[in-house]
């Protein structure tokens, strides 16, 4: 049997934040931090600072006029929000030497994506705080599968035949055989990477977001978009997919299962360009 802290800590000696997000995330940790300098730090890193750049001039954020300039991107959007972007933007390159035999990353990267972009959605339908933060955690909330399927790939391969089999949900064949499932480890690794609690509270409450304390409707937003992404990789239909999510989901985060449909539309009319922005081929 495995612990999330176990198996985080093998795939830690494979992977690393970028150099270019953790001087990122020190001047926005600083109390001292400026904007100047994480413009200066973007703009030292052509790739990252034209991909942001097409992202603030994107529809997503509203008619603002041509914005051509890095200090002015990262004046706009905040250092918060800077941060968030560089850190999903990041992914790719973090991951990019695991190669997982059993797992096809172009599917798992765009389900991830468009988990984001639904959590996202769901946030600003229930008019809640800090949405786009929920955009990269939705990113994030399936990295425990990353993990196990390169640390532990036949146990979670075998779990996943469990739960396709019906004989578990796949969060409980993976605690019964590997010792841990996709959420903890998920939680696990936001700690180690020494990220904002409200990560690794909302990511490792998802399949119980009753459970999250002050993170559960991050954690039903998770949920919702979690279920959101199934339904688009099984080709279901939307009020299927809102059956499917459990009763006390709607109340944490304030909606109602005839809103699915239009969180659905919402996040998968922005999925493709999203894809080009942030894990382009």
């Amino acid at each position: 049997m495995h612990s999330a802290q176990e198996l985080v800590s093998q795939i830690e000696m494979l992977t690393s934040l970028p150099d270019v997000y953790e001087r990122v995330r020190e001047q926005v940790e600083s109390p001292d931090g400026s904007i100047a300098e994480v413009a200066r730090l973007v703009g030292a890193d052509p790739a990252l600072s034209a991909r942001l750049l097409r992202l603030v001039n994107s529809a997503l954020y509203g008619p603002r006029g041509r914005i051509d300039d890095v200090l002015r991107a990262v004046t706009l959007l905040g250092l918060q929000q800077v941060h968030d972007l560089v850190l999903a933007m990041s992914l790719q390159a973090t991951f990019a030497g695991i190669r997982p035999a059993r797992l096809d990353m172009q599917r798992f990267w765009r389900s991830s994506l468009l988990t984001g972009l639904a959590a996202r959605a769901a946030a600003q339908a229930a008019a809640q705080p800090m949405g786009e933060r929920l955009f990269v955690i939705g990113v994030l909330s399936d990295i425990g599968h990353l993990v196990l399927y390169q640390t532990v790939p036949e146990l979670a391969a075998m779990a996943q035949r469990e739960a396709n089999a019906g004989k578990d949900a796949l969060e409980a064949a993976e605690r019964r055989v590997i010792g841990c499932d996709f959420a903890e480890v998920g939680a696990a690794l936001m700690d180690r990477w020494q990220l904002p609690d409200r990560f690794a509270g909302a990511i490792g409450t998802q399949m119980m977001p009753r459970l999250g304390g002050a993170f559960a409707p991050d954690a039903a937003a998770l949920h919702l978009a979690r279920r959101i992404a199934e339904a688009d990789a099984k080709g279901e239909a939307s009020a299927d997919a809102a059956t499917a999510v459990a009763a006390d989901v709607w109340p944490l985060i304030g909606l109602a299962p005839e809103q699915l449909g239009a969180i659905r539309e919402e996040a998968e009319l922005n999925l493709a360009a999203y894809l080009a922005l942030f894990f382009p081929r």
